[in-house]
């Protein structure tokens, strides 16, 4: 039997090299968090945000249903985007999850779509090839819970590689579609080529994705 899909939008990092809250960043007017759970929504049966303890009290966050950063798995691997994911795992462990970083602001629902319609859920993930260097893309990527079942429990050994653990196992490899739509934009020069990529240079108000 196929696993359910859920949405997970990861917005639990700390953007230090942006230097401000990547996630209410205004694209298209609006934060970023925002067209991201909206995006993820539409292909997933339901979406959540992953979250830091600490950011609880953020009211952009807490409009959203959240998912919590679990102490335990926070103190096994230190930090990094798989302590959200192991647990959404923990929380709601039989479905699999349609995982998305929210710094992506050039993703869009073509790119997501394909994903899913690709999905071969007998495999570990489903998941796109990065254009910057042709490994597997963690960030964009259908987690299936047989594989979040065995990276929790390598969690309690040693830390955890997503891509290497993606590149080593049975995986649903595709090739992105739109040019760019899997850029992480993390610090402001970033964010500037991406705004002009865009054709909103100089615009934080509104602009057209």
């Amino acid at each position: 039997m196929t696993a359910f899909l859920y949405g997970l939008v990861l917005a639990g990092g700390e953007s230090r090299r942006m230097g401000q809250d990547k996630a209410a960043l205004p694209y298209d007017g609006r934060p970023q968090l925002a067209r991201a759970f909206d995006l993820v929504q539409r292909h997933a049966g339901r979406c959540f945000v992953s979250i830091r303890p600490d950011q609880q009290p953020d009211p952009l966050r807490a409009s959203y249903p959240c998912i919590m950063d679990r102490r335990e798995i926070m103190d096994r691997l230190g930090g990094g985007p798989m302590v959200g994911v192991l647990s959404a795992h923990v929380a709601y462990p039989e479905a699999a999850w349609l995982v998305v970083a929210c710094d992506l602001p050039m993703l869009d629902d073509t790119t997501l779509a394909a994903l899913v319609q690709e999905r071969n859920a007998a495999l570990a993930a489903t998941a796109y090839v990065s254009e910057s260097d042709g490994l597997p893309e963690p960030l964009c990527t259908i987690w299936e819970p047989a594989t979040l079942a065995a990276l929790n429990r390598q969690a309690a050994r040693q830390k955890i590689r997503p891509r290497q653990m993606l590149t080593g196992s049975t995986v649903r490899l595709l090739e992105v579609k739109k040019a760019g739509a899997l850029e992480n934009v993390n610090a402001p020069d970033e964010r500037d080529r991406a705004l002009k990529r865009l054709g909103c240079a100089g615009q934080e108000v509104k602009c057209s994705v």
